[in-house]
C-alpha cells in the first residue's frame, strides 16, 4: 500500500457547507495491488478512481480507466459544459431527478435543479466534489468516508457513506458501497469510472461490449424516465451477444441477472466482466475534455474515450412507485456492491 501528497485545495473546506471535513488542506493519493501487479490508485477527492492497471502476460501494464494526473484538472473539470465526473462516487443520487422534487411518505422536497429543470447526480456539490477521509488501507484494499449534511442540496438526513475499493488475487476491483442516514432519505449511488481497454490514447468504438438485458428504460428528450420499458428484441441497443460499441448511447438496462455485461477489447485482449446487485446499470459514452483539460499521457478525451457502467438504481426512482424502492430508512443501511473482473485472452 502506498500514500501520497497529491495536491492542495484553496480556500479551507467548511464542513457546514461542503461535505464533511473541517480545515482540509490536503489531497492524499492511495495506491493499492494484489500479487499478479493488478494496481488502483484512488485520491481523496470525490474518492476518485485516478488508475486501474493491470498486467499483462508480457509483463507491461495497461491503465484502463480515464483521468488526470493533477488535482485542479479534476476539479476544473466540474466547469466543463458537460462534466464528465472521472472516475468519482456519484450521489447522494446518481441519475437524474425529474424538476428535482420527490417526495417521502407525506413529506415533500425540493432538490437544487442543476441540469436545466432536473437534478443530476447530486447537485453541483454532491458526494463527487467532496474531500472524503480516507478511514483504513491495506495492501490490497482502501476505504474512504464521507458524511453528507442535511444542507448540502437540500436532501433530508445527514448521510454517512462509505466507499470501499478492494483488489482480489482473481484480478477483480470489488467496489462497496455502505451507507445509513439520520433521517428518511433517497439514495442511489454509484461508481462513474470511465474504461478504455487499451488506454487512454484511442477511442473505444473497436471494443466489444455485451450487457444482460432485456429492457431499456424509456425516456423523454430530457431523459427522464417515463414509467415505461422499452424491450430490446430488433432494437440497436440490444447488446445481449458481443458486438461493437456505439459512437452515442446514455442509457438505463435493466439488468436480469448479478452479471451486468462485459466489455472487450481484441487489440490488448483484455476482457472486463461486471458484475451488481444493482437492478440496473447505466451505460454511458462520453467524457469529453471539450481540448480545455489534457487528461493522462496528455491524451485528448473526446466524447468516445471511454465508456461507463454505471451500476446503480432507476433514474428517478422515487417518483415512480413501481421502481426499485429508492428510500433508505433511518434504521436501515444501504448497501451495493460491483465487481469488475480483468482478464487477459
Amino acid at each position: 500500500m502506498q500514500k501520497n501528497h497529491f495536491s492542495q485545495i484553496e480556500p479551507v473546506i467548511n464542513t457546514k457547507s461542503y461535505g464533511f471535513i473541517t480545515e482540509v488542506k490536503e489531497v492524499f493519493s492511495h495506491t493499492i495491488r494484489n500479487s499478479k501487479g493488478m494496481e488502483l490508485t484512488a485520491i481523496d477527492f470525490g474518492a476518485t478512481i485516478s488508475s486501474l492497471k493491470i498486467p499483462m502476460p508480457n509483463g507491461e501494464k495497461i491503465d484502463v480507466v480515464l483521468g488526470f494526473e493533477k488535482l485542479e484538472d479534476y476539479i476544473n473539470s466540474f466547469d466543463l459544459p458537460s462534466a464528465p465526473y472521472f472516475g468519482t462516487v456519484v450521489g447522494r443520487y446518481a441519475g437524474r431527478i425529474n424538476k428535482g422534487s420527490f417526495s417521502i411518505i407525506e413529506n415533500n422536497y425540493q432538490l437544487e435543479k442543476n441540469h436545466g429543470e432536473n437534478h443530476l447526480h447530486g447537485g453541483k456539490k454532491g458526494l463527487s466534489k467532496a474531500v472524503w477521509r480516507m478511514k483504513n488501507q491495506d495492501e490490497n484494499s482502501v476505504c474512504f468516508e464521507c458524511v453528507s449534511w442535511p444542507t448540502v442540496d437540500n436532501y433530508p438526513g445527514e448521510l454517512t457513506v462509505q466507499a470501499t475499493y478492494l483488489l482480489t488475487e482473481n484480478n477483480e476491483l470489488k467496489v462497496t458501497f455502505l451507507a445509513t442516514t439520520t433521517e428518511d432519505t433517497i439514495i442511489n449511488l454509484t461508481q462513474h469510472t470511465y474504461f478504455n481497454l487499451n488506454g487512454n490514447a484511442s477511442d473505444v468504438l473497436n471494443h466489444k461490449l455485451k450487457i444482460n438485458s432485456n429492457l431499456i428504460l424509456e425516456t423523454n428528450d430530457e431523459l427522464i424516465p417515463t414509467g415505461n420499458f422499452t424491450p430490446l428484441d430488433n432494437h440497436e441497443f440490444d447488446f445481449k451477444e458481443f458486438k461493437n460499441c456505439p459512437e452515442i448511447i446514455d442509457t438505463t438496462f435493466v439488468s436480469k441477472e448479478n452479471e451486468v455485461g462485459s466489455l472487450l477489447s481484441e487489440t490488448s485482449n483484455i476482457k472486463m466482466t461486471v458484475f451488481s446487485n444493482q437492478p440496473s446499470v447505466h451505460i454511458y459514452i462520453g467524457g469529453n475534455c471539450f481540448n480545455q483539460i489534457k487528461g493522462k499521457n496528455n491524451s485528448d478525451y473526446n466524447t468516445k474515450s471511454g465508456i461507463c457502467f454505471e451500476t446503480q438504481n432507476f433514474p428517478d426512482a422515487p417518483n415512480h412507485s413501481h421502481f426499485p424502492n429508492a428510500t433508505l430508512r433511518k434504521d436501515e443501511k444501504y448497501y451495493h456492491q460491483t465487481l469488475f473482473k480483468f482478464e487477459t485472452l
